[in-house]
């Protein structure tokens, strides 16, 4: 799945792609967020994003990774 982290005073956001759950996403981020301590997430190549929890302006989670187009096998 997608999940976009806005940081403040940046004009880009981080965007990468997670084999978690949408539910272990949103309780990484709430627990940053309660705790003050930094959001840390995996990305599905195995690449760790850590982000300060006062630097977090917020973070969309998407939808489950949508298949391939064409005849590609993944």
């Amino acid at each position: 799945m997608e999940v976009k982290i806005g940081v403040q005073h940046v004009s880009r956001e981080i965007s990468l792609e997670t084999d978690a759950a949408a539910q272990e996403v949103e309780e990484a981020v709430e627990k940053a967020l309660s705790s003050g301590s930094a959001l840390r997430l995996m990305d599905s190549k195995g690449n760790l994003s850590i982000v300060p929890a006062a630097s977090i302006a917020y973070v969309e989670i998407g939808a489950a990774k949508k298949g391939g187009v064409g005849f590609g096998m993944l």
